[in-house]
């Protein structure tokens, strides 16, 4: 039975129906500026941003992943923290309300059977204003992704590996979104203040990054190399069978993509640009293994080195900057290649 007139809400929401036990009511969500709704994980509590248009035409089943940590659950379950406080607002109204409402029931009765008797009491309820939900202020995106595979738009703040529509990213996108975030802490650090950068350099910061950096680019190679020739090749198993990290040694991956009859990738890039993969290859591997000190094994795989055993290998920030962009010629070829 609808009897809506009865309760007073705040702008914003709608008091649908509501029967003895339960009540529907529609609250506003405020988008952001650029139109996109907020979405909180309810595992790892981190917040992603949807295009609200784009979400409010997806299926009302639908399954949300988490961008972040692919939890996936339903839709509903990813309120963010001041969505809910709205919501809460609201239905505490509509609670306090139906109380005064219940109250004023059981007075007046006990009014009517208290006449000519010599019990008296006074009850008087006071009109409910409804407090004005409250806004919505979380973080604004600072750029639209777009998935390649569903096409929704959304937003994040920080590395992510799954579409919120449709789950687990392509490897080539994770892939190239890990090396611009090394680029960009690249930029960030050269864009500090000298004042700043003065100290950081003094503790080791900025060289310790250049190390993070190319370690982080035979990683992300790796995990693209991996996941392609695992997706690609009929029989990647048994190719890959007794072969160890064979993706983090660049002449055996060559040789493996050859072996499964796909083109040489080595000759796609070109001898210059593998020759300095092959060095940073060289040099990851004496920072993880021996914490830069040169050996033997490195000027093996590096002959030109002008370096002597027991020295320690100086990396540069055009170093670095050289080994991104030939990381990402190579995720390129890798990604020709492996079709």
């Amino acid at each position: 039975m609808r009897n809506n007139r009865r309760f007073r809400m705040a702008d914003g929401v709608e008091l649908v129906d509501h029967q003895n036990d339960s009540f529907k009511m529609q609250i506003s969500i405020p988008f952001d500026d650029n139109g996109f709704l907020g979405r909180q994980c309810p595992e790892c509590a981190l917040i992603f941003r949807m295009d609200a248009q784009q979400y409010k035409a997806l299926p009302e089943d639908l399954t949300l992943w988490c961008v972040y940590c692919g939890h996936h659950a339903e839709h509903s379950e990813f309120i963010t923290e001041q969505q809910r406080e709205r919501v809460m607002r609201a239905a505490g109204d509509y609670a306090m309300q139906r109380v005064s409402h219940e109250l004023d029931k059981m007075f007046s009765d006990l009014a009517r059977r208290s006449r000519g008797s010599s019990i008296s009491f006074s009850y008087k309820s006071r009109p409910f204003s409804p407090r004005p939900l409250p806004g919505i202020d979380e973080e604004q995106l600072i750029r639209v992704r777009t998935c390649a595979g569903c096409h929704i738009q959304y937003a994040v703040f920080g590395e992510h590996r799954y579409c919120p529509v449709c789950g687990q990213l392509p490897a080539a996108s994770v892939a190239f979104d890990a090396l611009l975030a090394d680029a960009a802490r690249l930029d960030a650090l050269e864009a500090l203040p000298s004042e700043v950068k003065a100290p950081l350099r003094e503790q080791g910061v900025l060289t310790r990054n250049w190390v993070d950096t190319v370690e982080n680019v035979v990683g992300t190679v790796e995990a693209l190399a991996s996941a392609l020739f695992q997706a690609t090749v009929p029989d990647a198993t048994a190719l890959l069978n007794g072969k160890g990290a064979i993706f983090q040694r660049l002449d055996s991956m060559a040789d493996l993509i050859i072996t499964a009859g796909y083109p040489d990738v080595r000759s796609a890039l070109g001898p210059q640009t593998w020759h300095r993969l092959l060095e940073t290859w060289a040099a990851r591997h004496v920072f993880t293994h021996n914490d830069g000190i040169v050996d033997e094994k490195y000027l093996t795989r590096v002959p030109g080195s002008s370096a002597r055993i027991g020295q320690r290998l100086v990396l540069t920030e055009g170093m670095c900057r050289q080994a991104l962009d030939d990381a990402k010629s190579l995720c390129e070829k890798l990604i020709d290649v492996l079709r």
